[in-house]
């Protein structure tokens, strides 16, 4: 039998709505953002079955636990049985924690300087870079593939970099991959499936 993984991000935030870098920082969900992942839990009960067949991983950062809170609410599932896996947090971003683009821009245009809008990120002082990104993600893939039935809760930057990696893309294919907040995917035999409103779940 194929191992399935649901790749989920956590709900949009007050800090996504400011436009500011969260990084390992946190703020709380919106209620947009509680809405999105109530809808995205929705649609991810429509085509679980047995929800206890499945083992749910969690970044441990507040804004994606909330999101699970509110996915095991609504699948059903048992909140205290969820893993946390600090592997599944954000790509740090070290000193530009906090901060929006602009003020990022002010005070290291060095830094930001021929990189574009999908790398410059891992620019950041005492932040991660790509390849410490894909060395912990690489791990944990690697440590779960004896389970058949996987949901992890992660983040936009870092669910990006763990797409990439199980389609076998480069790192200019994979940070170019969308990072929406109410849609998420179906992660199956090499293959990558968005699962989204719009997608027939019959």
């Amino acid at each position: 039998m194929n191992q399935i993984i649901y790749l989920l991000r956590h709900g949009e935030t007050v800090f996504n709505t400011q436009g500011r870098y969260q990084g390992e920082l946190d703020s709380p969900l919106t209620e947009v953002g509680i809405d999105q992942v109530r809808q995205n839990a929705d649609m991810l009960k429509s085509i679980l079955g047995n929800p206890n067949e499945w083992k749910v991983v969690s970044s441990p950062l507040g804004r994606a636990l909330q999101s699970t809170k509110i996915i095991c609410e609504t699948i059903c599932y048992d909140y205290r049985k969820v893993e946390t896996d600090h592997r599944l947090s954000e790509v740090a971003v070290g000193e530009w924690a906090g901060l929006t683009t602009k003020e990022i821009e002010h005070s290291w245009p060095n830094l930001v300087k021929d990189t574009n809008a999908f790398s410059w990120f891992f620019n950041a002082p005492k932040g991660d870079s790509y390849d410490k990104v894909v060395s912990r993600l690489t791990d944990w893939l690697e440590s779960i593939k004896h389970d058949q039935k996987v949901i992890a809760i992660s983040h936009g930057l870092t669910g990006r970099v763990l797409r990439g990696i199980y389609a076998e893309m480069d790192k200019e294919q994979a940070l170019k991959l969308e990072v929406s907040q109410d849609v998420f995917f179906k992660l199956s035999n090499k293959k990558i499936q968005k699962i989204s409103l719009e997608f027939d779940v019959n």
